[in-house]
């Protein structure tokens, strides 16, 4: 009883000492959406440079990441580490009232052999760990057009899309600034998703003052490195429809219960088959908490193996300084060729040091590995830097 008393009281603590922090959605787009992170970078920022070229209608960031991992028990000739960076140059430009040009450009490279997006491969876990996270080297990523119509309620793009900046969204979503693990982000590792830079299209509008809907198609054979070396040759695609409610379209990333229906195409270019599915997300701001359920089945497993996954966790918003956030969350995964399920838990704590550079330990508890019956558990000890201006 002293214990379960003991927690409680630590829960309230964490809330009173905690102030919400949480930049609000204009769009439909996720929290790695160009605008959404150009406006959650700049708060309580003052850059003069960057203000004048906003006032002529040209938002503007410059950014570098990093990230370092070390597994307890990697696989037999596997590296227990890997590391890697990424630089990213992203913007838009207001050419109308209602419509504008959305870029990034990144440049993704390894410090190590094994590239941090597979550490988790060279300790028999499926899973990925911020997949962006590469040694794909300079691609592009983004280069769209954003039109909004009905009065701002609805939104279309269409070029080179990042899907994950559209489907089943929510705020701890990034892998620069939430969870690492690909469990905890769009699609909870069981969606087939394409590149994050296809090309195609997608929309969204509000259907009155709460409920929406989000749909879009995109070339499951996309090459970021090669963006315009084979438009839709193979006819692979990968379509989405989501429906959804929020407390209002401001908050459509933080308030936010929708289902979502996809289904993949065989891709050559990802290495995945056909595959088809549906997944269920529900967050809730509730002062500084965003406590969060998350559902995700697949018909095939073709992206990890994983054909139905589940998670649950939190964010607490402004723990220790205004632009920090603690988060932590459990994941239950059926590995199809695993004999026992796979169970993970994870915890970060990004600190905003400085107001241009944020950093972020991290440690994950794999209990299960699904391709590694040698060992019952697996630790990852992470570490993520980011410098932006």
């Amino acid at each position: 009883m002293k214990t379960k008393n003991g927690f409680y009281t630590l829960l309230i603590c964490l809330a009173f000492m905690s102030q919400t922090s949480v930049v609000t959605a204009n769009n439909f787009g996720g929290p790695e959406q160009v605008n959404n992170r150009i406006q959650e970078d700049s708060a309580d920022r003052e850059l003069p440079l960057k203000e004048q070229l906003a006032a002529d209608g040209i938002d503007v960031a410059v950014d570098y990441s990093a990230v370092g991992f070390n597994v307890s028990d990697p696989l037999t000739g596997a590296d227990d580490n890997a590391s890697g960076g990424m630089l990213r140059f992203y913007g838009s430009w207001k050419a109308t009232d209602n419509g504008s040009l959305i870029w990034k450009i990144e440049n993704r490279h390894s410090y190590s052999d094994t590239e941090p997006r597979f550490i988790g491969f060279n300790a028999g876990i499926s899973a990925l760990e911020v997949p962006p996270f590469s040694d794909q080297g300079t691609r592009l990523t983004n280069l769209y057009w954003k039109q909004s119509f009905n009065d701002k309620n609805t939104t279309l793009m269409a070029g080179f899309l990042d899907a994950t900046d559209y489907v089943d969204v929510y705020a701890v979503a990034s892998p620069w600034t939430g969870f690492m693990n690909f469990a905890f982000s769009t699609g909870g590792a069981a969606m087939a998703l394409p590149g994050d830079a296809a090309l195609g299209i997608a929309g969204g509008t509000m259907l009155g003052d709460n409920f929406f809907i989000i749909g879009g198609i995109t070339d499951m054979e996309s090459d970021p490195t090669k963006p315009f070396s084979s438009l839709l040759d193979e006819s692979h695609y990968f379509k989405t429809v989501e429906l959804g409610w929020t407390s209002g379209k401001d908050q459509i990333y933080v308030d936010n219960f929708h289902i979502t229906f996809w289904d993949a195409d065989e891709s050559l270019e990802q290495g995945q088959g056909a595959d088809s599915g549906v997944n269920f997300s529900a967050s809730k701001m509730m002062g500084a908490w965003l406590p969060f359920l998350r559902v995700g089945v697949a018909d095939n497993g073709s992206l990890l193996g994983i054909d139905t996954s589940v998670s649950t966790g939190f964010a607490l918003y402004g723990l220790g300084g205004k632009s920090n956030t603690l988060g932590a969350a459990l994941n239950w995964a059926d590995v199809i060729t695993a004999n026992d399920d796979q169970i993970t838990l994870e915890a970060f704590y990004l600190m905003k040091l400085m107001p241009f550079w944020e950093l972020t330990p991290d440690i994950q508890i794999v209990q299960n590995p699904a391709n590694n019956p040698n060992e019952d558990q697996e630790i990852i000890l992470g570490l993520r830097t980011r410098l932006v201006w």
